[in-house]
């Protein structure tokens, strides 16, 4: 299990002293230009604050964008990492800067506030797709919220690197087409074999998923911010969950794994207990190494596994 990350508010010390750095080393450069491709054209420079967007915009760019992710580390807690002054260079001089938005990564938000007049393109998800800070953040665990990212950054690249705007359609084409097809043909799969299901889970992180697979949500959505926030669930809350697994109102139970708190090692032992099968999360690309398709199609799968043995166990 990947040790669990501390959801609470941290100082922003660090933030803050990145932010005057900047300051004194001259943060309001503009965006560094495009460089030339080994096939003549050019190459977008691309900064995500996270791998999973990041993931999606290299396969969306190919040869023609350079894309680095900030947060790559699966150990890493987006909500309250601290930027080194690196990573604000990084992000501040990229031509298209894409950050999720929502408050899941207002230390981004800050960073491109130092030099908000450089010229570059900013993708901020939460904008896109018309979720407001105190939304659910999520939004990479919503299917059709993922189409409409990768809409967005096919015409940003366009709009930065004109002259192969057919390049970037096919791209798109094939990712959407073939590269994501596993993807869309598990979802397609779970919604028509399992819609109306109820389940629990540990965090609101998997609210957007079950919403996009048709799956419903009974966990108290108090309990589910509570521990996407780091802040404590009530004894209330905790409760009902625990009645709603012994008395087999759920049929699995999907939990994050890089946020694994007593609270939620407790309620997963419990459903094991009970017999009802166990799914998991995670917030970032795990292992790193994989390709946004390869860990969401691993996740679906896992789900739909744990869906399938809770309907073998009810026709026992």
């Amino acid at each position: 299990m990947v040790p669990t990350p501390s959801r609470r508010a941290r100082p922003v010390g660090a933030v803050a002293l990145v932010l005057a750095v900047l300051a004194l080393t001259g943060a309001c450069s503009t965006a560094t230009g495009s460089t030339a491709g080994t096939d003549g054209g050019r190459v977008v420079q691309v900064v995500a604050a996270e791998n999973f967007w990041g993931s999606i915009a290299a396969q969306l760019g190919g040869s023609h964008a350079r894309v680095t992710s900030i947060i790559s580390n699966p150990d890493t807690d987006p909500h309250s990492y601290e930027p080194t002054t690196s990573d604000a260079r990084t992000l501040t001089t990229a031509q298209l800067a894409i950050v999720n938005g929502i408050g899941y990564d207002g230390w981004a938000d800050k960073l491109l506030a130092t030099n908000a007049d450089s010229g570059r393109t900013e993708l901020n998800v939460g904008d896109l797709v018309g979720v407001a800070p105190g939304g659910n953040p999520h939004r990479w665990y919503s299917p059709d919220d993922v189409r409409r990212v990768i809409a967005r950054m096919t015409a940003d690249y366009q709009k930065l690197d004109p002259a192969d705007a057919e390049y970037f359609d096919q791209r798109e084409s094939v990712f959407e087409t073939r590269t994501l097809a596993p993807y869309n043909q598990l979802i397609a799969s779970i919604r028509a074999g399992y819609a109306g299901t109820p389940i629990g889970a540990s965090e609101s992180i998997v609210t957007p998923l079950a919403e996009g697979l048709g799956l419903k949500m009974i966990t108290p959505e108090s309990f589910l911010d509570a521990m996407s926030e780091g802040s404590d669930p009530t004894a209330a809350d905790k409760s009902l969950i625990d009645q709603q697994i012994r008395d087999k109102q759920i049929r699995i139970y999907v939990y994050n794994t890089q946020n694994s708190t007593p609270d939620v090692t407790a309620q997963v032992r419990l459903a094991r207990q009970e017999g009802i099968p166990v799914a998991t999360v995670t917030e970032t690309l795990s292992p790193a190494g994989d390709t946004f398709q390869q860990w969401q199609v691993s996740e679906l799968q896992g789900i739909e596994a744990a869906l399938k043995a809770a309907k073998a166990g009810d026709a026992k």
